[in-house]
């Protein structure tokens, strides 16, 4: 059994809609909003930043259930979207976030120096970007190896396809550019756990990309990262397991015992 705090129901709090931008524009002001979910009273916990999918076009910030109860500090972020304006905004948007989370985490009894970031798909892609390009982080004076850990669920390793859309290809037509995580492929980050469904059920080959940038890495120098294939499962299906394997990971990056 995965061991966590424990903290009655009851003693959980949401804290909905906080605006985590100093950026002044109406799309803005709509969309750049997070919610907190934390134990009341608790000190320094573990904390989960969750971006949703949708493939940087949909979608709406959660706070996934399978993260709740777990004496975490969960926070669910909203982001901008393709094609109202472009990538390099939504991965700006993400950023601030993140940094945002810096800054407040205590305020709701996390520790940000145990921070993971993560999300499904377009949010894995965020996650994994935000991890390699340190840049993006940089902008907002956060460093992104201050991340405890990174765990994308099914992200995108090359350009991401709706991301090709806006420069005229289809889904099929695979690139690497600066909008590729695998084109910032670098030894030196903090540990990177890649999740992926079943390499033949998976959203347009997403474990192979994935398994190319587990070896990437590894070239690199990377001792930390660390690829999993749900087998049976496809994009969506991937989602429900995956949290195990964060948790798993999550507790022994702190320390605790583990019941794989």
């Amino acid at each position: 059994m995965l061991l966590f705090f424990t903290v009655q129901a009851q003693d959980y709090q949401l804290a909905k809609d906080i605006l985590y931008t100093s950026k002044t524009d109406a799309y803005a002001m709509e969309r750049l909003k997070l919610d907190v979910y934390y134990p009341q009273n608790a000190k320094d916990c573990p904390v989960v930043v969750w971006f949703h999918g949708g493939g940087l076009e949909a979608g709406q910030k959660e706070i996934p259930s399978q993260l709740m109860q777990k004496g975490l500090v969960v926070v669910g972020v909203n982001y901008r979207l393709l094609p109202r304006v472009t990538v390099d905004q939504t991965l700006d948007d993400a950023a601030e976030a993140v940094a945002w989370v810096f800054a407040n985490a205590a305020r709701y009894g996390g520790d940000a120096r145990k921070m993971v970031v993560t999300g499904h798909s377009a949010g894995g892609y965020i996650a994994m970007m935000l991890c390699l390009n340190k840049a993006w982080l940089a902008r907002y004076g956060a460093d992104a190896d201050d991340v405890m850990m990174y765990v994308p669920f099914s992200g995108q390793a090359v350009t991401h396809y709706n991301v090709r859309k806006m420069q005229g290809l289809g889904p099929l037509q695979a690139t690497i550019d600066q909008y590729a995580p695998i084109y910032w492929v670098r030894g030196d980050c903090p540990p990177l756990v890649l999740i992926c469904g079943d390499r033949e059920l998976e959203l347009y080959g997403r474990y192979d990309e994935n398994q190319y940038l587990a070896r990437m890495m590894k070239l690199a120098g990377h001792q930390n990262t660390f690829l999993y294939e749900i087998g049976g499962h496809g994009h969506g299906a991937m989602v429900g397991p995956s949290f195990h394997i964060l948790e798993t990971h999550l507790n022994k990056m702190l320390g605790r015992p583990v019941n794989p």
